[in-house]
């Protein structure tokens, strides 16, 4: 295994020159491969060596693209059943985020600068910073379902540095102020002044308890405990009607509704 500058002349009598690393990789085929730079040939010299010595390595012509894996990634998550608007949601991440921008991409040439980049353009596109970092994590996932396939060596989006971006969030989030991110109990009570109709429990139960849309949706009159003024969520069901369970570990929560509605009342 070494690297080695080549230099030639081209068609018009031009000097060029790439560095080359050459290797046997661990099935005892002798493979190459070109850079501009010897910074960059080293790095992948670097890299290679490794992946050889643990039987990882594949080569570019033989590594899939990212849209290939991202399709056994789907395929992956449907067949392991999990709800449909989780599989629709990792489908569309898939289609219209990360294919017309890595999809082409083999993932032996995935690295962390180029996932960085990545970020940048769907930041440039207008993308929101909450949607970006949902795509990373499915990006990172696909590569994660790649591993295990054995199709690549390393995941290049858990080599990104988080840490400050974290904290760069928590400061931005900050507390919710009310009357800007949440309705004040003025507002409220004139919420509930102009409910009517079938949808008037609901909402009433959404803006008492705080439960989440999936968990509303699952809700049953057996759920309801009038005497001890409680709402037992033991299930919930997607925005398709599938009905699945809570996400508490106990299998089910209680809401006291006393309690909860007193305080948006106050």
């Amino acid at each position: 295994m070494s690297v080695r500058k080549r230099t030639w002349k081209n068609a018009k009598g031009e000097k060029k020159e790439a560095w080359i690393v050459d290797y046997v990789d661990q099935h005892g085929e002798r493979r190459g491969k070109n850079f501009a730079k010897k910074k960059e040939a080293d790095a992948y010299h670097a890299t290679v060596a490794v992946e050889v010595r643990h039987g990882t390595h594949t080569p570019d012509s033989q590594s899939i693209t990212v849209a290939e894996a991202g399709q056994l990634w789907v395929t992956t998550a449907e067949s392991n059943n999990l709800e449909r608007t989780t599989t629709v949601e990792y489908a569309r991440h898939l289609r219209l985020h990360i294919v017309p921008h890595l999809g082409c991409t083999r993932l032996s040439q995935l690295s962390a600068p180029l996932v960085r980049q990545f970020e940048d353009k769907l930041r440039l596109a207008g993308t929101s910073p909450a949607m970006v970092k949902k795509v990373r994590c499915s990006l990172s996932m696909l590569i994660a379902d790649a591993q295990e396939r054995g199709l690549i060596n390393r995941n290049p989006v858990r080599e990104l540095r988080r840490r400050k971006e974290r904290r760069a969030e928590r400061r931005q989030k900050g507390r919710l102020q009310a009357g800007v991110d949440i309705p004040t109990p003025d507002e409220v009570g004139r919420i509930l002044g102009h409910l009517r109709g079938r949808w008037r429990p609901l909402l009433m139960t959404a803006i008492f308890t705080g439960l989440r849309a999936s968990e509303l949706r699952g809700l049953r009159w057996d759920d309801v405990d009038f005497k001890r003024s409680v709402l037992h969520v033991r299930q919930r069901a997607d925005r398709h009607g599938k009905i699945g369970r809570t996400k508490s570990a106990a299998g089910e929560r209680t809401v006291p509704l006393k309690r909860q509605c007193d305080r948006a009342l106050r």
